[in-house]
C-alpha cells in the first residue's frame, strides 16, 4: 500500500457517522509513551533513534491490530508527504517538522503511531462522530499489545513518564473536532472559550497544537492527565463536550427561529460563491464550506451529503490538491484547482 492509495478511500473519521456527527466531526484518544533505557526524544543520539524505530516496528508487526499497517520512515517522506499526512490528521505539526522518526498507519486510518515525536511513541485512534469510549476501547488494546513487546517508562507513583509534565500519569489526551458555526455567528464562542479555560480544556485549530481555529472548526482536548485514571479523564471530558453540543444546538435553533432570513441568506451566499468561484484560497474555502455544512445540517440545503462536504474540506487542502494532480502547484494554481474541485463537487446542488 502506497501513500497515494489513501486518496482512493475516504478517511474513516470523516464518514459523517457516529453520535452527534453534525457537530462532532471526529473523536480521538492519544497515548504518550517512552521506552525504558533511552533518554527523551530531544536527547537521543542517531543510533538510539534508529534502535527505537526498529523496536517499535517489530512490536507493530506482532500486534493483530496493526500488523498490516504501513510503516513509513520520516527520512523517506517528502515535505509534501508530511503535509498530506498532517492534513489527514495522521501526524502532528510537530512530527511533520522532524527529520527523523516514523509513522505507522492502518489502512482505514483509524490508528496511527508517531515514532519520535515529543515522546518516543504517540499512539492515536480516531473515529467519526462523538465516540470517545470506542476510541478508548481500541487504543487500550493496541497499547496493551505494544507493551507486551516494549518496556514503557513507568513510575509506581507518577504513572507513565513523558517528556512534557502535563502528560505524566496516564499519558492520555482525549480530543474532539467540533463544528461550531452557530456559536460563532451568535457571538457566544468567546464565552464558551473562557469557560473551557477554567475547566482545563485546551482549544486549538483544525490541525491541533500550534494551529488557529478556522472555518468554525475547533479541536478541544483535556490538559490534565495526572491524578485521574483513563475512564475518569474521558468521562469528565465527555461531559464538557456534551454541554458544548447542547449550546451549539440551542444557537442553531435561535438562528433558525429568530434570525431566519439573515441566517439563510448567509448560507445561500456561501453556496453561490463556491458554485461560481474560479479562484479561491484555502482559508476562504474552509469558511464558506463551513456555512454550507451548517446549511446541510439544518436542512436548508438539500441533495448534499455531509460525508461529501467533510471530504471536500480535506481534499481542498494544499497537499491533497498537489497529490491529486501529481505535480507541485503554485499558490495561484492551487486556488484554481481548488475552485474547480469545489464547483465539480457541488455541480448538482441547486440554489433555491
Amino acid at each position: 500500500m502506497a501513500l497515494e492509495d489513501l486518496l482512493k478511500t475516504p478517511c474513516e473519521w470523516l464518514k459523517g457517522t457516529g453520535p452527534d456527527n453534525d457537530i462532532v466531526m471526529s473523536s480521538r484518544i492519544r497515548l504518550a509513551r517512552n521506552l525504558n533505557g533511552y533518554p527523551f526524544s530531544t536527547k537521543l543520539t542517531k543510533d538510539e533513534e534508529k534502535a527505537i524505530i526498529e523496536e517499535v516496528h517489530e512490536a507493530s508487526l506482532a500486534s493483530p491490530f496493526i500488523k498490516d499497517a504501513m510503516f513509513l520512515l520520516s527520512e523517506d517522506l517528502t515535505d509534501l508527504d508530511k503535509q498530506f499526512l498532517l492534513e489527514r490528521h495522521l501526524i502532528s505539526l510537530d512530527h511533520a517538522s522532524k527529520q527523523s522518526g516514523a509513522v505507522c498507519l492502518t489502512k482505514n486510518e483509524t490508528i496511527s503511531i508517531m515514532v519520535l515525536e515529543e515522546d518516543h511513541l504517540r499512539t492515536q485512534v480516531l473515529s467519526s462522530g462523538f465516540d470517545l469510549h470506542k476510541c478508548w476501547e481500541t487504543i487500550n488494546k493496541v497499547d496493551t499489545q505494544m507493551e507486551e513487546k516494549l518496556s514503557f517508562a513507568f513510575h509506581n507513583t507518577l504513572g507513565y513518564l513523558t517528556a512534557c509534565p502535563t502528560n505524566v500519569g496516564t499519558g492520555l489526551r482525549a480530543s474532539c473536532m467540533m463544528h461550531l458555526p452557530s456559536l460563532v455567528l451568535s457571538k457566544q464562542i468567546a464565552k464558551v472559550m473562557q469557560a473551557l479555560i477554567k475547566l482545563n480544556i485546551a482549544a486549538r485549530g483544525l490541525y491541533g497544537e500550534g494551529t488557529e481555529a478556522s472555518g468554525n472548526f475547533f479541536q478541544f482536548s483535556n490538559q490534565v492527565t495526572l491524578g485521574q485514571n483513563e475512564e475518569e479523564i474521558i468521562d469528565n471530558f465527555e461531559r464538557v463536550i456534551k454541554q458544548i453540543i447542547e449550546n451549539e444546538r440551542e444557537a442553531r435553533k435561535t438562528l433558525t427561529d429568530k434570525k431566519q432570513e439573515r441566517f439563510f441568506d448567509q448560507i445561500w451566499r456561501a453556496l453561490g460563491v463556491l458554485k461560481s468561484a474560479r479562484l479561491i484560497n484555502s482559508k476562504e474555502a474552509t469558511s464558506l464550506l463551513s456555512m454550507v455544512r451548517l446549511g446541510v445540517d439544518c436542512g436548508v440545503i438539500q441533495g448534499l451529503e455531509r460525508e461529501n462536504l467533510n471530504e471536500l474540506l480535506i481534499f481542498c487542502q494544499p497537499a491533497h490538491l498537489q497529490k491529486m494532480t501529481h505535480r507541485n502547484l503554485s499558490s495561484s494554481e492551487r486556488d484554481k484547482e481548488r475552485a474547480h474541485l469545489i464547483r465539480k463537487t457541488l455541480r448538482s446542488v441547486e440554489i433555491s
